[in-house]
């Protein structure tokens, strides 16, 4: 991994954790003010709401850092870039927007879903067009490799929704006042993210046509076939709730809803490698250097394995402890699907850099059909065994879904001209993972105080843990010491002893 490629992998993982631990300070109050029934209906309109932007996106963000990233010898070409994807993101909100308006106004809304959810779509609809300005001005920043600028935007994004959508929610407005807390966000945060583009980028670009040259084609064949496999990857960590909300009613999907919030905390580091790894991966395949490639593949799969699995452990083992200290009493029951979530999350964390790679070369039938087979999957499954077991079937059918990505996708990736496991050091793996786990789940079971065993299990396991992946040589000093050059002194030094001492 490039200097280059690992700064933004820092910034972009850096901005993930800041807005991670601000999520996790939001979460419970939210759940609190709403309750398990509005919190359900919450969750309900976010996945509606997740369905309708894979559309209105329509894969721009992959396309802006696929093709801004690309050296090309066109006039302007990175000007032309952002202004085609600028007017095809504000045409296609309006579109959708214009669309939730007219369904909440002359829809069956209040018949088939209650009286509130025509005032939550047209809501929706602005949320939209203000998510929409961001996320292009986001994904440009990060194509020109200005995570450094981009990433701290996320954070403050999520500290305004925290600020706005509490206190609206608080004062009387419910899950109205949320999603307009989120759109103010979105909106303030897209403001800045423009001014500073405007130092790198020709803004009016934006408002002229592309020249005649412009390779218009290739960008809208990429979108759309992008679309389709944005629309089957975000299908698989919704269709259970958007099954779930009619099946059984609010207040358990409130219950699952709340387990698959912390299931998708271990995503923060493979999300912040799949984003960096879409433009930095084209840069590779536009230049042909496919053993690089394969070496940026397979360490990056070894690496998060390794660092999701420790993460895997961890909930597992305090699950009971964090879930009703963190969501209320009520919200015991989660602890189930949550560990029935746990195998399935760490097989769609691991396949996360393996795809985005694949989106890089822009080899996206292939991807199509991967995604495609573990969407249906996770479709049946959800359809079969909800009827029957609730939220607990539903964690099992989406875990098997997220769990087949990372077979599917690695099978893909050979056809593609990579192969992500090369040096997986599974075995490993599996002993250090063998030998903490007993470890931790110890500790955790003799720390009866719940606020004690989550202050203490974390470090301690995480010390044991990389201790033993140094040992078993799951990971090598060699790799890590580069990495320490973006440590601080002098906790650089520190480090670099210690990592001497346990070596």
């Amino acid at each position: 991994m490039s200097n280059r490629t690992f700064s933004g992998f820092l910034s972009v993982v850096t901005g993930s954790f800041g807005g991670t631990l601000l999520g996790l300070i939001i979460t419970p109050l939210l759940v609190r003010i709403l309750g398990s029934g509005n919190y359900g209906d919450y969750a309900f309109l976010l996945s509606i709401f997740a369905i309708i932007t894979t559309f209105a996106h329509a894969g721009i963000s992959a396309g802006i850092r696929k093709y801004i990233a690309e050296d090309r010898v066109e006039t302007s070409w990175k000007d032309n870039v952002f202004g085609f994807y600028a007017r095809l993101a504000v045409a296609l909100a309006l579109i959708f927007g214009i669309m939730l308006v007219l369904f909440a106004q002359f829809g069956r809304v209040e018949e088939w879903l209650g009286e509130s959810f025509e005032l939550y779509l047209i809501l929706l609809a602005v949320l939209l067009l203000a998510n929409q300005l961001f996320y292009v001005s986001r994904y440009t920043l990060i194509g020109l490799h200005l995570e450094r600028y981009s990433e701290p935007l996320v954070v403050l994004k999520k500290l305004l929704y925290g600020i706005f959508g509490l206190s609206l929610a608080y004062i009387g407005f419910d899950v109205a006042g949320v999603l307009v807390g989120q759109a103010i966000a979105f909106l303030f945060c897209a403001v800045i993210a423009t001014w500073y583009l405007g130092n790198h980028i020709d803004l009016k670009a934006a408002f002229r046509a592309a020249p005649s040259d412009f390779s218009r084609r290739n960008l809208v064949s990429f979108n759309v076939f992008n679309t389709i496999f944005i629309f089957l990857t975000i299908s698989l960590y919704n269709v259970d709730i958007l099954l779930l909300q009619p099946m059984v009613g609010s207040h358990e999907t409130g219950i699952y809803k709340a387990a698959l919030v912390i299931a998708e905390f271990i995503w923060v580091v493979p999300l912040a490698i799949q984003t960096v790894f879409i433009h930095s991966s084209s840069e590779l395949w536009s230049n042909q250097k496919h053993e690089a490639i394969t070496r940026m593949a397979s360490k990056s799969t070894r690496y998060t394995l390794l660092f999701t699995l420790l993460l895997v452990i961890g909930v597992a083992a305090l699950s009971s402890d964090f879930v009703p200290l963190y969501f209320g009493s009520e919200f015991d029951v989660a602890v189930t699907p949550l560990l029935l979530l746990l195998p399935g999350v760490l097989g769609f964390a691991i396949a996360r850099p393996i795809f985005a790679i694949g989106q890089g070369k822009g080899e996206l039938r292939l991807l199509i059909v991967a995604t495609g087979s573990a969407a249906v999957l996770n479709l049946l499954l959800n359809l079969l065994l909800i009827p029957r077991y609730g939220m607990a079937g539903a964690a099992v059918a989406t875990s098997i879904g997220y769990g087949s990505m990372v077979v599917f996708h690695g099978l893909t990736a050979r056809q593609i001209g990579y192969y992500p496991f090369a040096d997986l050091r599974l075995g490993r793996i599996v002993v250090t993972a063998g030998i903490a786990a007993p470890v931790i789940f110890s500790l955790s079971y003799f720390l009866t105080n719940s606020l004690l065993s989550l202050l203490i299990v974390p470090p301690v396991g995480f010390a044991v843990y990389s201790v033993l992946a140094l040992r078993t040589r799951a990971v090598d000093q060699d790799e890590i010491l580069p990495l320490l050059e973006f440590v601080p002194s002098p906790f650089e030094e520190w480090s670099v002893e210690l990592l001497h001492r346990i070596g």
